[in-house]
């Protein structure tokens, strides 16, 4: 089994939605489907059936952080000198600046500027200095990104 790479923070965020899923989520789900099945026929029971396909997904999810949890690698962040998966890099795109957090591929949160170090923006950046320009392929083109800081 290869190790997982994951920050410290994307650890410690599996740990807490891991205790928020098996300790409020699923029981509640539970509790909602022995409701449902108390109220009868279960083969036109859209709040049985509902119940039962939250509480799949919950415990998906619960095996998955399970999975990734078992035995990961913890990345420290780097030195500054060069991006690094755990680094906060600052660049310019196109004349505006962004944030990015270089981090492992099971925490990604591109909306809030978490990107994978395997992401074609991740996987430019990996390695590269400050100061220094990658051109990423988008569909719309290529996009030159310029380091600006990593921290």
């Amino acid at each position: 089994m290869s190790k997982i790479q994951l920050t410290q923070d994307g650890y410690d965020n599996l740990q807490k939605e891991l205790a928020e899923l098996q300790g409020v989520k699923r029981p509640q789900t539970i509790e909602k489907l022995q409701k449902a099945r108390a109220m009868g026929d279960l083969k036109e029971n859209n709040a049985y059936h509902a119940a039962r396909e939250e509480l799949g997904d919950i415990d998906g999810r619960i095996l998955e952080i399970n999975h990734i949890l078992k035995n990961p690698t913890i990345v420290e962040k780097g030195n500054g000198n060069m991006v690094q998966l755990g680094d906060i890099v600052v660049v310019d795109v196109e004349g505006t600046q962004r944030t990015l957090s270089i981090v492992g591929e099971h925490e990604t949160d591109p909306m809030n500027g978490k990107i994978s170090a395997t992401s074609p923006i991740g996987n430019a950046l990996m390695g590269k200095k400050v100061s220094d320009t990658v051109s990423v392929t988008t569909p719309g083109g290529q996009i030159p990104y310029t380091i600006l800081s990593i921290g």
